[in-house]
């Protein structure tokens, strides 16, 4: 492959851990070298000058003095490193690259201070202590750079997990899957997978990394006596979310708020998005060298602890809430381009802000060995009481309380049997995935079932005619 379709691959891949696209050089030539000392401390990667946040070329020139001044402020990181830099015509614009590669002895140094790249963005350490730290935390490799022997990316990937990042990443159609896991580097220098690559896209990666799973369990009460519910969820880290995320749903309290002829509005007994954003904090940072533990959400009749193996590394306890550094750049980058990370360090603030905004208490964090989120529950639960109200009618204003999402499937399907997913979904205002996992669920739950063709078929509750 040239390195004009090299290139155009990366731009079509949109930013992220290994690529940052400027539409022009800074005026300030020390940003870019922050920047590039950022890529030398993480994997390598590009910056390519020329691009906007979009992907779309704008392409740009660049003077001989403007390259000698970039060539001199990348001259001032220490140790020394090289960087190729060189020109590429794209759509008959030039775009200009400087191809950084992952430094051999790190940590690099560049004006006084570290920098570090956390995905799509890059972090400046203030003192070479706070870098020793956190290499010795990470014991100097990160485990999802480590090299993945196993895994093929033809035989052992999930091509679901790839359609999903795909879509969500907004990635262009002509690209190759393998284009892509290359643009990500998730390959080592000698082409072989990392562990990055495996736990994100492969089938089943459980069976080599049996602690990488997400357990979920509902207790009664409020202390850990009684299990309800226990399910482990596994696969591609992706779907670990979602499954979390469906599990949640199918336990927490929801009300729904119509006014007028409008959508309705779902009003959660605890916002949605502060277990979105705790779900994958866990995912990216958890300590996956730690194998005697996995991630778990726990839930009570007054709370809901979220937590993942490993305390947080002593650079970002110093500044708890305000600094961000994970342990799985690779997975980070990732969950980054799905659009599931919005910036470095804002995920403990919206959580704050999510839970004020509901009128509750904010989460409380325990950090000592587990990194544990506690969000208190807004309503009182008991566990061995259905709610079986579905009110359909429509007032002015009108809060109609449900026990969970499935239920209120499983209560269309009981009025109208016959339904197909899109229908459903329809009707409970979902997506049509989102309605296709609650219906698996009660499928699997022995509460209904499919009937008829796949075309024009449609789901009916077990022994209902």
């Amino acid at each position: 492959m040239t390195n004009t379709e090299t290139i155009q691959s990366l731009i079509n891949s949109g930013e992220g851990y290994n690529v940052e696209f400027k539409v022009r050089i800074p005026s300030k030539v020390r940003e870019l070298t922050e920047e590039i000392c950022a890529f030398a401390n993480a994997d390598g990667g590009y910056l390519l000058i020329g691009v906007n946040d979009n992907g779309q070329i704008i392409g740009t020139g660049l003077e001989n003095d403007k390259r000698s001044a970039i060539q001199g402020s990348i001259s001032e990181i220490s140790p020394a490193l090289y960087c190729d830099m060189y020109a590429v015509n794209i759509e008959d614009k030039t775009v200009w690259v400087i191809d950084v590669p992952s430094g051999k002895d790190k940590p690099y140094i560049f004006s006084g201070s570290i920098f570090m790249r956390e995905g799509a963005n890059s972090q400046k350490l203030r003192t070479v202590e706070e870098m020793r730290s956190f290499f010795q935390e990470c014991n100097k490799i990160f485990f999802d750079a480590i090299p993945c022997s196993w895994f093929n990316i033809y035989t052992d990937a999930d091509e679901q997990a790839i359609k999903d990042f795909r879509t969500e990443a907004k990635l262009s159609p002509l690209t190759a899957n393998k284009q892509i896991f290359e643009n990500l580097e998730l390959f080592t220098d000698k082409g072989v997978a990392k562990n990055g690559a495996a736990m994100f896209f492969g089938k089943q990666p459980e069976r080599k990394f049996p602690h990488a799973v997400t357990r979920c369990i509902l207790f009664k009460g409020t202390t850990k006596v009684y299990i309800i519910d226990d399910k482990t969820f596994g696969g591609p880290l992706y779907q670990q979310y979602l499954q979390a995320m469906a599990w949640l749903e199918s336990k927490l309290q929801v009300a729904y708020k119509i006014e007028g002829a409008g959508p309705r509005e779902e009003i959660w007994e605890i916002p949605l998005t502060v277990f979105k954003e705790a779900i994958i904090n866990a995912l990216s940072h958890r300590d996956y060298y730690e194998q005697g533990a996995t991630i778990t959400i726990e839930m009570f009749d007054d709370r809901v602890e979220v937590s993942n193996p490993g305390g947080l590394l002593p650079i970002v306890a110093k500044d708890f809430g305000h600094k961000s550094m994970t342990r799985n750049p690779l997975i980070f980058g990732l969950f980054t381009r799905m659009h599931l990370v919005e910036r470095v360090a804002s995920g403990i603030p919206r959580m704050q802000e999510a839970m004020k905004e509901a009128n509750l208490p904010e989460p409380e964090f325990h950090t000592d060995g587990m990194f544990t989120v506690i969000f208190k529950r807004g309503i009182s639960i008991k566990n061995d009481t259905v709610n079986d109200t579905v009110n359909d009618t429509v007032n002015d204003t009108v809060n109609d309380t449900v026990n969970s999402k499935e239920k209120e499937v499983l209560k269309i399907i009981q009025k109208y049997p016959g339904l197909n997913s899109s229908k459903i979904a329809e009707l409970i205002k979902k997506s049509i995935p989102t309605a296709k996992r609650h219906l698996n669920s009660l499928v699997k739950s022995g509460l209904i079932e499919f009937r008829g063709a796949q075309k024009t078929g449609g789901y009916y509750i077990i022994n209902q005619q």
